[in-house]
C-alpha cells in the first residue's frame, strides 16, 4: 500500500497534469477559430472550381485532344495515395481515422492485385503507415513549424504529385484527409483527384450550350494542374481544423477524466490517514491502559 507522502506526490502530478491539459484545450480554442474560418472560406472556391472543370470536362470526355490529367493513362494498375495527417498526436482518434481510411483502401488494392504507392503529408500518417507499408511509402512531406497554411505549402505537395505523374509513376492519385463538420465530428474523406471525378451535378450545365474562348482543351491543361493545387490546399485546411476540434475535444475529456481521478486519489489519501490516525490513538490507548 503507498504512503501518504506517495499519495501526495501522486495527487500533485495528476492536478499539474490537469492543468497542463486545460491549457491545451484552451490553445485549441483558440487557434480552431481561426482555422476554421480558413477552411470554411476555402470550400466555396473549391467547390466552384469543380463545377466550372466538370462543365468543360463534359464536352472534351473521350476525345483524344483531352488533357492527359483528365484522360488518365487508360490504365488502374499504380494507385498513389496521398495521406494527409497532423505533425502532433494528443488529438484522439483525429490521425487514426485518417490513417484507417487509407490502410483500408490500400488493402483493398493490394488484395486485387494493384500497384501501390503512398505519399505522406503529415509525420503521424508515416509513423502508422511505415509499420505494414513502408516499401511502398515514395515520400513524406512534413509541414512543421508552419504556423499558417497557404497556398505556397500546396502548391509544393501538388507539384511532387504533378510531376510524378508526368514520370509515370501512378495512374490514380487518390487525396485522403478528414472534413471539419464540428468539434465533435470530423468525417475521414477520400478523394480521387488524378483523374479527376466530378459529380454528376457539377457535369451538368442544365442543357446550355458554352463557347469558350480559349478552346476547352487549353483551360483544362491550364485549370487541371492547379484544380490539384486548390483540392489539396483544401484538405490541409480541412485537416486543420478538424485537428484542433479534435485535441480540443480530447483535452477537454483528458482534464474531466484528470479530475475525476483527483477526486478518487483524495478520497482514498483521506480514508487511509484517518484509518493511520485511528490506529495511532489505539495504540495509545491501549498503552495507557496497560500501564
Amino acid at each position: 500500500m503507498p504512503s501518504l507522502k506517495d499519495m501526495r506526490v501522486r495527487i500533485a502530478a495528476t492536478k499539474a497534469t490537469q492543468k497542463i491539459t486545460k491549457a491545451m484545450q484552451m490553445v485549441a480554442a483558440s487557434k480552431l477559430r481561426r482555422a476554421q474560418a480558413a477552411a470554411e472560406a476555402a470550400r466555396p472556391y473549391a467547390e466552384r472550381m469543380q463545377k466550372v472543370l466538370g462543365n468543360i470536362a463534359a464536352s472534351v470526355a473521350g476525345l483524344d485532344t483531352a488533357p492527359a490529367l483528365l484522360r488518365g493513362t487508360g490504365q488502374d494498375q499504380v494507385h498513389l495515395l496521398v495521406v494527409c495527417t497532423a505533425e502532433r498526436g494528443l488529438c484522439g482518434p483525429f490521425n487514426s481515422a485518417i490513417v484507417r481510411l487509407a490502410r483500408e483502401r490500400a488493402n483493398v488494392l493490394v488484395a486485387a492485385g494493384k500497384a501501390l504507392k503512398i505519399l505522406c503529408v503529415g509525420r503521424k500518417g508515416y509513423d502508422q503507415l511505415k509499420r505494414q507499408y513502408e516499401k511502398q511509402i515514395v515520400d513524406t512531406i512534413e509541414l512543421r513549424g508552419v504556423r499558417t497554411l497557404r497556398f505556397e505549402n500546396a502548391e509544393a505537395i501538388a507539384d511532387r504529385i504533378l510531376r510524378l505523374y508526368a514520370q509515370g509513376g501512378f495512374d490514380v492519385c487518390t487525396l485522403f484527409c478528414s472534413r471539419f463538420k464540428s468539434v465533435i465530428a470530423q468525417i475521414p474523406t477520400a478523394q480521387q483527384i488524378i483523374p479527376p471525378v466530378f459529380d454528376d451535378k457539377a457535369a451538368a450545365n442544365g442543357g446550355a450550350v458554352y463557347e469558350h474562348e480559349p478552346e476547352e482543351e487549353e483551360i483544362l491543361a491550364e485549370l487541371l494542374p492547379r484544380n490539384v493545387g486548390v483540392q489539396v490546399f483544401r484538405a490541409l485546411l480541412e485537416n486543420a481544423a478538424s485537428e484542433q476540434g479534435a485535441r480540443m475535444t480530447a483535452m477537454d475529456n483528458a482534464t474531466r477524466n484528470a479530475g475525476e481521478m483527483i477526486r478518487k486519489q483524495t478520497l482514498t489519501y483521506n480514508r487511509t490517514r484517518q484509518a493511520m490516525i485511528t490506529k495511532e490513538l489505539i495504540e495509545i490507548i491501549s498503552g495507557a491502559e496497560a500501564l
